[in-house]
C-alpha cells in the first residue's frame, strides 16, 4: 500500500479514504521526529511536536496546494511547531558560540577524521551536530542526512535561498570547528595511552 507517491495519499485522503494518512506517517515518522529532536534537543518533547506536527498537517491537508513535496510542507509544519513549542516553554536552545576566525579549514578535519573507522567518523558527525546552536544542526541535518535541496530548506525555514547558503556556509565553519576539537581530544587520549 506504500508505493504510491505522497500526491496519491493526499487525494485518497481529500476524497475521504482517511485510513491511508497512517501510510504518510509511517513514511514520514523517522524524518519528523529526527527534525523535532534537533531543534529541542530532547527525546519526550520531540515526541509530543511530531505527534503535533501530524495532527496538524491532517487537519490542514486541504491547504496543501502541492507547490512543494508533501515532505517540505510536512516539515515546515514541524520546524513552525518546533519554534511554537520553544517560545510556548520559554526553552533556551543549549549553545556553543565559536568565533568564525578560529574556524580551520574543513580539509583539516577531514584529514584527520579518515584515520577513524567509517562507523565511529559518522558518530562523531552526528555528536559534533548535536553540539552545535538549534538552527546550526537542523539545516546541516536536512541537507546533508535528510538530503534536501537549499531550496526546499529555503521554503521550511521561511528564508531566501541565499540566506540558506550563507548559514549553511557558517554552520559548516561551526561544525568543523567542533570535529576540530573532538579530533584534538581523541588524539590527545590516543597518545595517553
Amino acid at each position: 500500500m506504500g508505493t504510491f507517491p505522497d500526491e496519491y495519499y493526499v487525494q485518497q485522503i481529500l476524497e475521504g479514504n482517511l485510513q491511508v494518512y497512517t501510510v504518510l506517517i509511517d513514511r514520514y515518522k523517522h524524518m519528523v521526529f529526527t527534525l523535532a529532536k534537533k531543534m529541542l534537543k530532547n527525546k519526550e518533547d520531540a515526541e509530543e511536536v511530531a505527534q503535533d506536527a501530524f495532527l496538524k498537517a491532517y487537519k490542514g491537508l486541504s491547504n496543501f496546494k502541492g507547490e512543494s513535496k508533501f515532505s517540505t510542507w510536512l516539515y515546515r509544519i514541524t520546524y513552525h511547531r518546533s519554534l511554537d513549542y520553544i517560545k510556548k516553554n520559554q526553552r533556551r536552545l543549549p549553545t556553543n558560540d565559536i568565533p568564525i576566525e578560529e574556524v580551520r579549514s574543513l580539509a583539516v578535519v577531514e584529514e584527520g577524521l579518515d584515520a577513524l573507522e567509517r562507523k565511529e567518523r559518522r558518530q562523531q558527525i552526528k555528536e559534533a551536530i548535536e553540539m552545535l546552536p538549534g538552527d546550526d544542526s537542523v539545516m546541516l541535518t536536512l541537507h546533508y542526512f535528510q538530503e534536501l535541496s537549499i531550496k526546499e530548506i529555503a521554503q521550511i525555514l521561511d528564508k531566501t535561498e541565499g540566506a540558506i547558503k550563507v548559514s549553511l556556509h557558517r554552520s559548516r565553519k561551526r561544525l568543523a570547528k567542533v570535529l576540530e576539537q573532538k579530533l584534538n581530544l581523541i588524539k590527545t587520549v590516543r597518545y595517553a595511552n
